[in-house]
């Protein structure tokens, strides 16, 4: 088992680059639209940068296993119960069940997934199925239902913002106009569309030219250092609570993602596909990784309530350093 400080120090930029944009904001040295600026620089170009280089270098074969079983079993029940949660407990629409249910089961699988696991697992293998799971399946999914549910990244200042605030939104057109915006939504959204298109080039066989390869991975770079400033820069000026029993809610989903999925994970990995210790150990341990940002990147794109996605990832993140200890502490000590 490793000992606390290389699995504290995996936490530690997440902190201080939060921190860092709590005090951007504080001091308001980037000026008053910069936290809007760099959110749509995230959504926009950043993260579909990061992900077409990702999904065009990995093979799409390698998340169809086992333990993927497992992960993605501990996934979907901590997602649907967190929509349980949001719809039957406190009356969210369906646009922020989408958000609960990824704050409750979508997890950090890239800036803290990898150094958790080198330092828990000895290596980074597993991540990489999970990153495709997420990406390819999860992300897709949660991005129809906030469409579906009446939100819309134009609603964000896009081009269709003007149509939007005239009654002519997602929300007021007829049916078939929604189908036909379903449809079309792989290539409007640039997330699925820079997946997609990685997709493809994997499939291919071939390779990324090296400067086109290099400029996604110093574009795609940037993307999870802005995004935790622009997590920092939501905690200025904001009321603390925000909507009835948020509080609790936002506990709910914590629980949710920190105890139920990696408990789920285990209970499928371990009684029913009987997975050799040491991949059971990867699965827990991925299962309980804490909510990622991108849920807060997704709530804010959409003009939906940041807060519950915001404290999520927040509270998420100091209790998982509790839960990850404890499942290195319990499995890592087995025969591997």
């Amino acid at each position: 088992m490793p000992s606390l400080y290389p699995l504290l120090s995996a936490f530690v930029p997440i902190w201080v680059l939060t921190a860092v944009g709590y005090l951007l904001a504080r001091t308001g040295l980037l000026g008053e639209h910069a936290e809007d600026v760099l959110g749509r620089f995230v959504f926009h170009v950043a993260m579909p940068a990061a992900l077409f280089g990702m999904l065009a270098r990995t093979p799409l074969g390698s998340f169809v296993n086992a333990s993927m079983l497992a992960f993605a079993a501990g996934t979907v029940l901590a997602s649907l119960l967190g929509v349980a949660v949001s719809r039957w407990v406190f009356g969210r629409r369906p646009a922020d069940q989408a958000i609960s249910a990824m704050a409750a089961g979508y997890v950090n699988s890239a800036n803290l997934g990898i150094p958790v696991a080198v330092q828990v697992l000895g290596d980074a293998t597993f991540i990489a199925p999970v990153l495709l799971f997420q990406v390819l399946l999860v992300t897709p999914v949660v991005l129809a239902t906030l469409e579906a549910g009446g939100a819309g990244p134009e609603r964000a200042g896009g081009p269709g913002a003007e149509a939007a605030a005239d009654g002519d939104g997602p929300a007021s057109r007829p049916g078939t106009e929604r189908v036909r915006r379903m449809l079309l939504l792989p290539l409007r959204n640039p997330v699925i569309l820079a997946s997609g298109l990685g997709c493809a080039v994997s499939a291919s066989g071939r390779h990324l030219p090296q400067a086109l390869a290099h400029s996604c991975e110093l574009l795609g770079g940037a993307g999870v250092p802005t995004a935790l400033v622009v997590l920092g820069m939501s905690l200025h000026g904001r009321p603390a609570v925000a909507g009835a029993g948020l509080p609790a809610e936002v506990g709910a989903s914590v629980l949710i993602k920190t105890l139920v999925q990696p408990l789920v994970a285990f209970a499928v990995g371990s009684l029913v596909l009987r997975l050799p210790p040491h991949q059971l150990l990867a699965v827990v341990v991925c299962s309980a990784l804490p909510t990622a940002q991108n849920v807060f990147v997704y709530a804010r794109q959409y003009e939906l309530s940041t807060v519950l996605a915001r404290d999520s990832v927040l509270y998420s993140t100091l209790l998982s350093m509790v839960t990850l200890s404890g499942a290195a502490w319990v499995l890592g000590s087995a025969p591997h």
